[in-house]
């Protein structure tokens, strides 16, 4: 007798396994799909429809003055003529390329510093008065030291400054910051500030500049 043959066994197959060329191959295409995705679709999108629902953000808040572009509303500039409102104290000068040192913390010589000198523009330039509060928003600088946004009181405060290098009048110049301070759109949330740059492109205008 013949010895019996192999058994035929039904069922799913074992598939074979990957190659090391195989895995890198779908490895470098699910890397330049991510590329393409993230790095290019999702970007175009996103633009496409801020574009569509607020085209002056999707531009870069771009500020204009008889037609010549003068800066964006997200960035501070080194404002100091005596008839403008200054910005916040900038450690990098307002320049995006010398970078953002961290800021002097309460205890810190370096704020001291910061504040004395702020505080001697102010003197030299007539905006203190006797037993005058300087809020710290205005003397400090903020984390970036391009915040262009200011509190209401750290605008208030420079109004007779401003006054006397424009010849308006206090009361004027306090009826004029008060219609440009945003105000939080969920109250209880969130503080009401002043964008400088566009307080002193509207102010302009109003002193013949």
């Amino acid at each position: 007798m013949s010895p019996p043959g192999p058994i035929a066994i039904s069922g799913p197959r074992r598939p074979p396994a990957h190659s090391v060329g195989g895995h890198v191959r779908a490895a470098g295409l699910f890397l330049v799909a991510m590329i393409f995705v993230a790095g290019f679709a999702y970007p175009l999108a996103l633009t496409g429809i801020a574009e569509v629902l607020d085209p002056h953000a999707a531009g870069g808040s771009l500020l204009y003055h008889n037609g010549t572009l003068v800066g964006s509303s997200l960035v501070a500039q080194n404002l100091s003529r005596p008839y403008l409102f200054w910005e916040r104290p900038s450690l990098t000068d307002y320049s995006f390329l010398n970078g953002s040192p961290s800021p002097p913390g309460p205890s810190d010589p370096a704020l001291r510093a910061l504040i004395n000198e702020t505080l001697g523009w102010m003197r030299a330039y007539g905006n203190l008065t006797v037993n005058a509060t300087v809020p710290i928003w205005w003397a400090a600088p903020s984390a970036s030291s391009m915040d262009p946004d200011l509190v209401p009181e750290a605008v208030l405060v420079q109004i007779p400054r401003v006054a006397v290098a424009t010849n308006l009048s206090i009361a004027d110049l306090q009826s004029f910051v008060n219609k440009h301070i945003v105000t939080s759109v969920v109250p209880y949330f969130g503080i009401s500030y002043v964008d400088v740059l566009e307080l002193d492109l509207a102010l302009l205008p109003l002193i013949g500049r």
